[in-house]
């Protein structure tokens, strides 16, 4: 199984001897001559230190494959895709706050430590297990597209028939600093102000930027540069994201005052300051600088929403899906159809059990792409699409030999990028939770002296008359960002999410059969390689053209040889592992013995760490 690996000696026996040294000649005294077949080791700054023959070292307990065991405690847990805010949500638990105020005072840190990924700029979804309510509880905290941008300028901007992914033609309302206010005035424990300290701390005194995104911040910033971007201002990007003049990199100590100063306004004057407050002026004078649409009135009209989860059975074990205008269905869509399998029986990375489960990402990304949409602008046909008579007939096309051609979307009735975080506290609350600036890093706009980029969240509308998610102004654009959460034997069980793209449902998907069917531990179900499927008969303008009717797959060097030798026999369009399988966090609860403990997981994907104590 590919890893990262990290290897400053290797024994000259590992080349093979006869790859080592020539022989003859050596005597006493005499230098060696290495080989040229010798494999070189990693030039200082080179991203990638690839050797497909060298695997993880040897586990005596748990999967080979594990990159750690998960993180134990009784009392609390989190896990972020930086140490840093990790440490910020444990801290604000062991000062007595809420799982909640853990995962905003975590979010805040990521938006510094963290900017490939989340920000005040973008979105927040939220799934959490309310212990007095005793229910699983969803917060929507979605944007909307400017009402001054109407659906002929998108049209008349348009490449290719979709949206621009950079520029304001692409940004809609931040809608995160409003869940945030949102969950903390039901949920929170601790003073508002508190859960800022962290992140307004290392604003300031700065924090090291680590290998994956500091790698993602010099390949955002490079694109938002390069002529014909779209983008309509970089100066101020440019300046946020540098040190020492130059563009941040790995290791670099990151500061960013600027952000600093944002978080010092809210901590003081909460949510008005950013919606309907001098921030808000900020961005709408921006805007009309730049020739954007975003203004004061989109911001002050932003308000989350408390709504009810979709959830489907799978084999004993209730999954958890944001429904409103997100792609969470998706995952329990692939569950349903799945669920007509036995991929038990069919074994662990087998190429039946992998077929089944690309197979049921096609059909259900078929519905994906013709369906789903904010609910507010039109009727999606939640129930029949999750739905088991809906799944067994999706079901019914699935061959285990070959690849269905064509693939569609299920005909309804006539009535008919990212980063996830997890926390849980001392009284039993768990909250799953995702934030994003969409594509990468989001737009390329940062505001003057705000600090923060703003979303490229409306590249993802439909410009397709008729379409559910067609553009309109005042409008929720289709949403990848989900959190996951699933509960057993009537208690909550997992809060957890992958984050990436269309990859989350691919990857919470392959998270939960890894758990449940396979019997995988928290931390290796997260290890455990995975595929990726992209493509589909229907953009929803994430995927890149000519894909072809069959998409491209691509799967982790981890998966068995014999496995993907089948799935390229059966015609699967391989593509190269690009490192788009999603970064994974999870929370589970045990109780051996009726004491509760959490086990926190991080994956080894990214730059990520779990604690629990």
């Amino acid at each position: 199984m590919l890893r990262r690996t990290f290897l400053r000696t290797l024994p000259l026996a590992a080349a093979g001897s006869s790859a080592v040294m020539k022989a003859a000649g050596e005597e006493a005294g005499q230098t060696a001559v290495v080989d040229a077949a010798l494999p070189k080791f990693q030039a200082a700054g080179a991203e990638r230190f690839v050797r497909p023959d060298v695997h993880a070292g040897d586990r005596v307990a748990g999967a080979s494959f594990a990159s750690r065991s998960a993180a134990l405690g009784c009392s609390g847990a989190a896990g972020t895709a930086h140490p840093l805010a990790t440490q910020a949500a444990i801290e604000m638990l062991k000062k007595g706050g809420s799982a909640v105020d853990a995962a905003i005072a975590a979010n805040a840190v990521l938006g510094l430590v963290e900017p490939t990924s989340s920000g005040l700029g973008g979105d927040c979804y939220a799934l959490l297990w309310d212990p007095k309510a005793g229910a699983v509880m969803g917060l929507a905290g979605s944007g909307r597209s400017p009402k001054k941008l109407t659906l002929e300028m998108v049209r008349a901007r348009a490449r290719h028939g979709v949206i621009p992914p950079l520029g304001a033609i692409a940004v809609s309302t931040p809608g995160a600093m409003d869940a945030w206010w949102t969950l903390h005035q039901r949920y929170g424990k601790l003073k508002w102000a508190e859960l800022f300290e962290p992140a307004i701390y290392y604003c300031e005194h700065g924090a090291p930027v680590p290998q994956i995104i500091g790698f993602y911040i010099k390949r955002n910033m490079a694109a938002f540069v390069r002529p014909g971007s779209g983008v309509e201002e970089t100066a101020n990007a440019v300046h946020t994201y540098q040190v020492n003049g130059k563009p941040v990199e790995e290791y670099d100590v990151f500061r960013n005052p600027d952000l600093g100063r944002t978080y010092r306004m809210i901590a003081a004057g909460g949510r008005d300051v950013f919606y309907d407050g001098p921030i808000a002026q900020t961005i709408d004078a921006y805007f009309k600088r730049i020739g954007g649409w975003l203004s004061a009135e989109d911001l002050r009209e932003q308000h989350a929403e408390w709504v009810k989860p979709l959830v489907t059975n799978y084999r004993g074990v209730d999954v958890y899906a944001m429904g409103a205008n997100t792609q969470g269905l998706a995952t329990l869509q692939m569950l349903n159809i799945i669920s007509q399998f036995d991929v038990r029986g069919m074994g662990f990375q087998s190429a039946q059990a992998l077929q089944v489960q690309i197979e049921a990402k096609r059909l259900a990304y078929e519905d994906r792409a013709r369906y789903y949409a904010d609910p507010h602008f039109a009727k999606v046909p939640v129930e029949w699409l999750n739905s088991m008579e809906y799944a067994k007939e999706r079901a019914k096309l699935i061959r285990l030999d070959r690849i269905l051609e064509p693939v569609y979307p299920g005909q309804a009735p006539s009535h008919g990028d990212t980063t996830y975080f997890s926390t849980a506290d001392k009284d039993g609350m768990m909250v799953s939770m995702i934030q994003s600036n969409f594509r990468g890093m989001g737009s390329g706009l940062v505001a003057d002296g705000l600090g923060f980029m703003f979303q490229d969240r409306g590249e993802l509308f439909s410009l397709q008359d008729g379409h559910p998610n067609i553009y309109a102004p005042g409008k929720r654009p289709f949403q990848t960002i989900i959190p996951g959460f699933a509960m057993k034997d009537g208690a909550p069980w997992l809060a957890f999410g992958v984050m990436g793209g269309d990859m989350q449902p691919q990857g919470q998907t392959q998270v939960i059969l890894n758990r449940v069917d396979y019997g995988l531990d928290v931390q290796a179900a997260g290890d455990s390689p995975r595929w990726h499927h992209e493509g589909s008969s229907q953009s929803m303008s994430e995927d890149r053209p000519g894909l072809g009717p069959m998409g491209i797959l691509r799967l982790e060097a981890g998966i068995p040889e014999e496995t993907r030798k089948a799935l390229i026999a059966m015609g699967w369009p391989m593509g190269a592992s690009d490192g788009g399988f999603g970064r994974y966090e999870c929370i589970e609860l045990r109780k051996p013995g009726g004491e509760r403990v959490y086990a926190a997981a991080s994956e080894m994907r990214a730059d990520g760490v779990a604690l629990a104590y």
